[in-house]
């Protein structure tokens, strides 16, 4: 197998947006870095569940809606 072929894989901290931090192998960065994370799933409405409503621009929302009702959605 040739050598020096994978990248370096090592240990650095993530710090998520609530300010906890944890490790994780990866090779992303240098030994001993830290990700700062904008968006994580503390924060995130995929995860959270989210709050925002769909902005239905030009009735997209309500024609899907329309054409799939009797599908259950």
């Amino acid at each position: 197998m040739k050598k020096n072929l994978h990248p370096d894989y090592h240990i650095v901290d993530v710090k998520m947006t609530d300010g906890t931090i944890f490790q994780v192998r990866t090779t992303w960065g240098k030994e001993g870095d830290t990700l700062s994370l904008d968006i994580d799933p503390t924060v995130h409405p995929a995860w959270t569940g989210g709050t925002s409503r769909l902005l239905d621009q030009g009735g997209r929302v309500s024609k899907f809606k329309k054409k799939y009702e009797g599908l259950g959605f």
